[in-house]
């Protein structure tokens, strides 16, 4: 069976994601990263209010390989422009999957909440 050809339950079963895993896969969107980046664009992102340790980092993408959301990149940057001991990560079709899904679940929070707070406003302005 293709990562295509999944059940939902096989996306379903990784959500809600965290924070820090959510962001970790948006920004492997961007194509294949390695680890720093990885930390300096999370932080971007977020204003800073997501630092990511290279422990963490690290601990993460191993946990995400062995899931199969992300794997290590077979290509490399040209060597004129790589630091050989950087390692290169690249999302997998389930993980994009996952963020898809992710993303579709914080829609439905947002407009949950959304529609409470009109709710609340137009009893209360009534």
């Amino acid at each position: 069976m293709s990562e295509r050809s999944l059940p939902a339950e096989a996306v379903d079963r990784f959500l809600p994601l965290t924070a820090r895993d959510f962001h970790i896969l948006f920004v492997l969107l961007d194509g294949d990263r390695h680890g720093y980046w990885m930390v300096t664009e999370i932080e971007k992102q977020t204003g800073g209010k997501i630092r990511m340790e290279a422990g963490n980092l690290y601990r993460s993408i191993r946990r995400k390989i062995r899931d199969g959301l992300i794997a290590e990149a077979e290509r490399r940057p040209a060597p004129e422009s790589d630091d050989e001991r950087r390692r290169y990560y690249r999302i997998t079709d389930l993980g994009r999957r996952v963020v898809a899904a992710e993303m579709a679940r914080m829609r439905a929070v947002l407009a949950a909440a959304d529609a409470k707070v009109e709710l609340h406003e137009s009893e209360v302005g009534a």
